[in-house]
């Protein structure tokens, strides 16, 4: 008997919000326990769900109560995994590899919230999550739709572009994309955008230094090409990081987007 998803522990966790209970999941993950948090209304209800996917590596851009607070208060039950290796999970980060699973099984475990529609589930993705979320919508086709946000589509372009996250890209990967290229290009979601059924919203600022604006003009290119059901939310104006007030604007509007896919 498979125990992927199967929830192994669950703790209750401070929330920000008192319209939003947050709980700490413990899960079974390629028979890893890896950890995440789920969040969902109080009210009585049944909701659409959104698998968070987070940005970062390691401690870096770890998953914050606030945040998806955030996305729940919008009507919304949320599971957010940590990915392997973190917070006291098992295993080992891989930054898009056999870690990809993680999220992959996160379906299962939003899925077992009482309070979710298990016909309605969608993926947000920040950053590094963009390609996890890539990766989830190719290998499960139960998504609704999928939102990426500064998302990466490209590991070896994230390699040529970030100098400071090569280092820790040489370690998890086991080389460069010179000498290891089957490394990255395993990483790279963009071979099998074929096999993406739901519909895509890439969001993304152009003066991104983080992720560059191109990782999005990449993923765009992909899905016109396979002639997938897409769309673009481009701000020449902002970088990796949006400010506070447009920032929740584009929560509320993506939300939004979200409950229109499939209607």
């Amino acid at each position: 008997m498979t125990l992927n998803g199967v929830i192994v522990h669950r703790r209750p966790y401070p929330s920000p919000n008192p319209h939003v209970v947050l709980e700490e999941i413990t899960y079974w993950s390629d028979g890893h326990k890896v950890k995440g948090m789920m969040a969902e209304p109080i009210a009585t209800g049944n909701y659409e769900g959104i698998i968070y996917l987070r940005g970062g590596m390691q401690h870096i851009g770890m998953v914050r109560p606030a945040r998806i607070a955030q996305f729940a208060a919008q009507g919304f039950v949320v599971f957010a995994p940590y990915y392997r290796g973190n917070r006291g999970g098992e295993g080992r980060d891989e930054f898009a590899g056999a870690d990809r699973q993680d999220a992959v099984y996160a379906i299962d475990v939003l899925k077992q919230n009482p309070k979710t529609n298990r016909d309605k589930i969608h993926l947000f993705a920040f950053s590094r999550g963009g390609i996890m979320a890539l990766w989830t919508a190719i290998l499960r086709d139960d998504i609704a739709s999928v939102v990426t946000w500064a998302g990466v589509s490209d590991v070896v372009f994230t390699y040529k572009e970030r100098k400071d996250m090569r280092r820790m890209m040489k370690r998890v990967i086991g080389g460069t994309p010179n000498n290891m290229p089957e490394g990255y290009r395993e990483r790279t979601a963009l071979f099998r955008i074929d096999e993406i059924d739901a519909p895509v919203l890439i969001i993304h600022g152009m003066l991104d230094t983080n992720v560059s604006f191109q990782q999005a003009v990449l993923l765009e290119n992909a899905l016109r090409e396979q002639q997938k059901d897409y769309e673009t939310w481009y701000f020449p104006q902002y970088t990796h990081y949006f400010p506070p007030v447009q920032n929740a604007q584009l929560v509320r509007d993506l939300c939004d987007w979200m409950r229109k896919q499939g209607d």
